[in-house]
């Protein structure tokens, strides 16, 4: 049961992610999900308040994973055109 609340709440995460940082039309449901749950390891490795990947799923939770797959997204916009956007 685990994975598969990764799966739903990873895409979920990834997908407001990609909606703040105007990248949504550019990735599909795949890469939503990865920036969802990579984003969820790296907001928990800034903030040690948890995110879904080590802690119970509340708004705190939440909040952090999508906090990481903000930063997530901007290191990649970064990279690839210079700038955060």
């Amino acid at each position: 049961m685990g994975i598969i609340l990764w799966l739903i709440i990873g895409g979920v995460i990834g997908w407001l992610a990609s909606i703040i940082m105007r990248t949504d039309a550019q990735q599909g449901i795949f890469l939503n999900i990865i920036v969802g749950i990579v984003g969820a390891f790296i907001g928990g490795l800034i903030i040690s308040g948890g995110s879904i990947n080590n802690a119970p799923l509340n708004i705190t939770s939440f909040l952090v994973s999508l906090l990481g797959a903000i930063v997530l997204l901007a290191i990649v916009n970064l990279v690839r055109r210079g700038s955060v956007r």
